[in-house]
């Protein structure tokens, strides 16, 4: 156990801070402070000590140096369990510190603003507060740590358990709290100096935890959700579940894969996801029902159980129709009273709130997690416009508008990717299949009586014609694709066989 005799209170985040203090006081606890925070404290009517009286030393060069003191770090790096140390801090007449309560300048948040300059975002760095963190986290056998101010209420309940005493197991999670603290700090400073860098020599994560979740992708494994601080544009690190049961971590899985997809959809747009691909997709000048109608249609087998999302507010003829099947998630930016009092009927579905969903994003590159290591690659956003008509016939003005919708859909299905549109609507998906063939096969008999008319996108060239040839014979009027094979020639010369329209993009859009 170790009794809190002695403290440093200095923070930034002053939320909890003076009712703290005021703990700490009435239980005899003498309080060191700085700064901003003594006269939080002094205004509060609670008695500090300024840490200039202490060191002997005022603070200067604007506040840069006020803690960075052998008088006051002395007092947090002495072990207590040393005859040497203490005879030390007594020989220097220097006071022990049990308890250090720190915070740090707010990086993260002046660098995030776009006028953010390198003088201010270096003003914004702080030494003196990491320092003293980092000393006491290392201390922590003879001194707690708190950086959090979530963690003031565990610490009055222990020291009012203990007689104004904190134990080990807390001071040793609270360090590790501490060190994990400032190593997002240097992780979110380093990010920020190495920001034209798109692959620097050495990268650092500072995610943060949002919540545990009932389980990972199966019953037996744990799982839990982290943000990416720095994050800007739709994330659902911070949506809002305004109903229905916790989300968990497939719902997460398949919610990302549509919110990729919907947003991308100019109009007014449904999708429907199941198993992290699109079975269904529509635009609608008409509006929401419309697009959710059609976007059922592409697969309304698959759709059941799936991920719905929205690239607008949900009303309540939406949610009329909505609420007649069962999905796991309604997604959109927002949902009207009257569709929030529909939907809420049914206990279990989870509605989730993005306003930002139609936002642009930025924040790094998109990583892929291997076993010991990491993949980077810039997001596949956007459709470079490389596109060039390869066929003798080009497209109608119908199949080319077609071919974009089912451009942009084959992106976010799993590789090897078909989709099959008939206007601006997902008719039929072939995802996730080792050959192109089975793919192709597979789109046409989920598109079923649809398939004739509609236009075909491929995600990747097409490396024989049966592909081609096997789509055509199911009615396929027109297809986009990268190009790029040994064969092309072979392709193109099918297509014009049978007078079918060919796009080459030039661009490739695999999606493990």
């Amino acid at each position: 156990m170790l009794p809190i005799r002695r403290a440093v209170l200095s923070v930034y985040r002053k939320d909890g801070i003076v009712d703290l203090a005021r703990f700490l006081a009435a239980r005899g606890v003498e309080i060191l402070s700085t700064g901003g925070t003594e006269k939080a404290l002094v205004e509060a009517g609670v008695p500090v000590v300024p840490v200039s009286k202490v060191t002997g030393f005022p603070e200067i060069l604007d506040g840069r140096v006020k803690t960075l003191n052998p008088r006051l770090l002395g007092g947090v790096l002495a072990r207590k369990d040393s005859a040497v140390h203490l005879q030390t801090l007594d020989a220097h007449g220097i006071p022990a510190v049990d308890l250090v309560v720190c915070n740090l300048y707010p990086f993260e948040e002046a660098v995030a603003d776009p006028r953010c300059d390198v003088a201010r975002a270096l003003e914004n760095i702080d030494i003196g507060g990491p320092t003293m963190i980092r000393a006491a986290a290392k201390n922590h056998p003879s001194i707690a740590v708190v950086v959090d101010p979530g963690d003031y209420g565990r610490v009055r309940e222990q020291m009012e358990a203990n007689g104004g005493a904190l134990d080990a197991p807390l001071r040793e999670r609270l360090a590790a709290r501490a060190f994990a603290h400032t190593a997002a700090y240097d992780a979110a400073i380093a990010r920020w100096f190495a920001r034209a860098e798109p692959f620097p020599e050495r990268v650092a994560l500072p995610l943060v935890k949002v919540s545990d979740l009932r389980y990972g992708e199966n019953p037996h494994q744990r799982a839990a959700l982290y943000a990416e601080p720095g994050w800007k544009g739709p994330t659902l690190a911070r949506a809002e579940v305004l109903s229905g049961k916790e989300m968990s971590f497939n719902n997460y899985a398949d919610a990302e894969a549509a919110v990729a997809l919907v947003r991308e959809l100019g109009g007014p747009a449904a999708v429907v996801v199941k198993h992290a691909n699109p079975c269904g997709a529509a635009i609608a000048e008409g509006g929401l029902v419309r697009a959710y109608e059609a976007a059922l249609a592409g697969d309304p087998v698959s759709a059941f159980g799936g991920i719905l999302a929205f690239n607008r507010a949900v009303d309540e003829d939406v949610a009329g129709r909505v609420a007649e099947r069962f999905y796991e998630v309604v997604l959109a930016p927002d949902f009207t009273p009257e569709a929030l009092e529909r939907l809420t009927r049914k206990k279990n579905l989870r509605l989730v709130r993005l306003r930002e969903l139609n936002e642009p994003s930025s924040g790094g590159p998109d990583w892929k997690r291997l076993r010991g290591a990491f993949l980077a690659s810039d997001w596949d956003e956007g459709t470079p416009e490389q596109a060039r008509v390869v066929t003798r016939r080009a497209p109608t003005a119908a199949e080319a508008e077609a071919l974009a919708f089912a451009r942009t859909v084959c992106k976010h299905v799993r590789s090897n990717a078909i989709v099959l549109a008939s206007g601006q609507e997902v008719v039929g998906v072939g995802a996730g299949q080792m050959s192109r063939v089975d793919s192709v096969a597979i789109a046409m008999r989920k598109a079923g009586p649809r398939a004739p008319g509609a236009v075909m996108a491929s995600d990747a060239f097409f490396p024989f014609a049966d592909g081609l040839l096997a789509a055509v014979e199911a009615g396929v009027t027109a297809v986009i694709q990268p190009g790029g094979s040994v064969r092309d020639d072979e392709v193109v010369a099918a297509a014009d066989e049978r007078g079918v329209a060919m796009v080459f993009t030039g661009v490739r859009h695999f999606r493990h």
